[in-house]
This record gives C-alpha cells, sequence and structure tokens, in this order.
C-alpha cells in the first residue's frame, strides 16, 4: 500500500531550492508521528536535502534510475516496478517525495496525508496535479496556530475509493 505525505501551501508549492518554503514545527511534528517506525520513499534530491541523512527509526528508500548510486543508511530501490512489488508485500509505504516520485507514482497510490498551509510562499518545486475525484476524505484536524506556528494549517488524509 502507498501514501503520500507532503505539505504544501495555498499554490500547491512544497519546495525551495531544496528546502522547505517554511518552518511549521506543528507539521514536522506530524511528520515524525505518521512515519516512526514506516518505510519511507523518497527520490534522491530529496534524501541529500535532508540535513543528517537517512531518518531515524524509519526503514529509508531511495528510488534512483542511476544503478551506480549507492547511499549509506538506505535501501537503494532502481525503479517503480521493483518499489511496487515491495508495496504490494508490505504495509503502508510513505512516500515523501519529490515532486518527481509523486508524479510517478500517482495513479498506484493508495492514502494522501497532506498539511495544507494557508498562506502562499516563495518556491520553486510544485505539488503534480492529483485527482481528488478518486479519493474520500477520511481526517481532518486543524493545527494549532502560535508563535511558532504562524500560518493556519490543516492536516488531511484521504484514501482511495475502492
Amino acid at each position: 500500500m502507498l501514501a503520500f505525505l507532503w505539505a504544501e501551501d495555498q499554490r500547491h508549492l512544497i519546495g525551495n531550492q531544496g528546502h522547505l518554503p517554511w518552518h511549521l514545527p506543528n507539521d514536522l511534528h506530524y511528520f515524525k508521528s505518521v512515519t516512526w517506525q514506516q518505510t519511507i520513499v523518497m527520490g534522491h534530491r530529496t534524501f541529500t536535502s535532508l540535513p543528517h541523512g537517512a531518518l531515524p527509526q524509519r526503514q529509508n528508500i531511495v528510488l534512483s534510475h542511476d544503478h551506480n548510486l549507492h547511499l549509506p543508511h538506505v535501501q537503494m530501490i532502481y525503479s517503480k516496478a521493483e518499489l511496487l512489488q515491495l508495496a504490494a508485500t508490505s504495509k503502508k509505504i510513505f512516500v515523501i517525495g519529490g515532486s518527481n516520485v509523486f508524479a510517478q507514482l500517482r495513479a498506484e497510490v493508495d492514502y494522501l496525508y497532506v498539511t495544507k498551509i494557508a498562506h502562499q510562499f516563495v518556491g520553486d518545486v510544485y505539488m503534480p496535479p492529483l485527482d481528488y475525484q478518486d479519493f474520500q476524505l477520511i481526517s481532518r484536524r486543524q493545527g494549532e496556530v502560535n508563535s511558532q506556528n504562524p500560518w493556519p494549517h490543516e492536516f488531511l488524509v484521504y484514501q482511495r475509493y475502492k
């Protein structure tokens, strides 16, 4: 089973020069709580954007077409087919970026975990379009706005209709 997990602004922006365009501790906490002890999949550029490399207490998988690429502390997968085979035999696998990986897998994703931030930021990477008509909203929770989390935001979970 595949799940996408990302945060986006009002224009579906998800990144800026290899980093998040915002600092929202509520979203970082949500990300950690959802992915703790889970399997996460990302592209090579997303992996290199992580400040400390592989995320602890998670099985880190990097999807890359470069068979010569070997990264420390991660499992390498070199094709979409190989990833889908793994997803068919395991519990939920969280795809965490980047936009090219999301675009490659959008027809196969079963769950969407999205943090929507009610603000517009500057950046250069956008979430590829998703057909929300294929999904049912199963959870919605407002994030708390405070001095560390200044923008209104909500955590939404969608499940693909069977």
